[in-house]
């Protein structure tokens, strides 16, 4: 994979951690932020760390936006830099830009001036620790959309020596399987009719949130 080059602005948990993530991957990552203190503290873990107002057009001219991939705006709590910055890197001709919001306000503001992913992170985070603390089959959930989620589940003991013909999720239960993670780590892809399923196997579906409840209530019985 061909490795490429983001800047992230903002380093507080949430861009600290992007950061790191990226850079751990073999990326290339500029760290901005407007305090010294946590530029240094991420210096040792990107590629390079720079203290700088990116509020300021000039100062961020000089990083050379359109060289870099992709950008992440991290800001916390100050929705008006945020969208400042967001605008900023837009008319520079930033390829691709992510950046988090605060409240559904300030997320319908960021899609309207071009961001072209918009994340809550604790919001995402909660949600997703909530959904697997009280589901019994439901290993890992990731909200895709407010209607549409990917799950890992379990597959339950009912389940097991049947192929995907017979359980035909599709149908039943509007659920669309994307792989099967079998004991020992293989992976079946994209899985056929006649794949029939082992007990511990787990299945990486799609759906609806409701298609989803469920097939995890059939599931937990």
């Amino acid at each position: 994979m061909k490795n490429k080059q983001y800047l992230v602005f903002g380093l507080g948990r949430f861009g600290s951690s992007m950061a790191r993530a990226l850079c751990a991957q073999g990326q290339e990552v500029l760290a901005v932020d407007s305090d010294q203190e946590l530029v240094n503290q991420i210096a040792p873990h990107v590629t390079q760390a720079l203290q700088l107002d990116a509020t300021d057009e000039e100062a961020l001219r000089s990083l050379g936006v359109k060289n870099f991939d992709a950008a992440v705006v991290a800001i916390g709590q100050n929705t008006r830099d945020s969208i400042l910055i967001s605008v900023l890197l837009k008319e520079m001709g930033i390829p691709y830009l992510i950046a988090k919001a605060n409240d559904d306000l300030h997320a319908k503001v960021l899609r309207k001036i071009g961001v072209d992913k918009v994340v809550f992170p604790e919001r995402d985070m909660g949600t997703r620790t909530a959904y697997n603390l009280v589901s019994t089959n439901i290993l890992d959930y990731i909200e895709l959309s407010p209607d549409y989620s990917l799950v890992e589940i379990s597959v339950p003991p009912q389940w097991v020596g049947k192929n995907m013909r017979e359980l035909n999720l599709r149908v039943r239960y509007g659920i669309n399987v994307m792989a099967i993670r079998h004991v020992g780590g293989d992976i079946s892809v994209a899985p056929q009719g006649i794949d029939a399923l082992e007990k511990d196997d787990v299945l990486v579906a799609i759906g609806s949130n409701a298609s989803i409840s469920k097939l995890e209530d059939m599931a937990g019985r």
